[in-house]
């Protein structure tokens, strides 16, 4: 069975931080709508919404995986493991 912990994205080195938000933003299946960003663009309107909280960084213990998830949706998953 996974296993999910929040990873606080302040407590990542900002290199470490920012190659998982490229990684994140240049993932298959991320570009939306009719104007295209720019990864700076991508990276830089994650970072903000990890500052607001919208988003939360989880890391899946049995894979070893990490990923961005909303905030209400990644709390619930981490509600329902307890």
């Amino acid at each position: 069975m996974s296993s999910y912990i929040e990873i606080p994205a302040e407590r990542l080195g900002e290199d470490v931080l920012q190659g998982l938000l490229e990684e994140f933003a240049s993932r298959d299946g991320t570009d939306y709508g009719e104007v295209e960003l720019t990864l700076a663009e991508k990276t830089g309107n994650l970072r903000r919404q990890l500052q607001r909280g919208e988003l939360l960084l989880l890391f899946e213990t049995e894979r070893e995986q990490w990923d961005l998830m909303i905030a209400d949706q990644a709390r619930a998953l981490l509600r329902d493991e307890d």
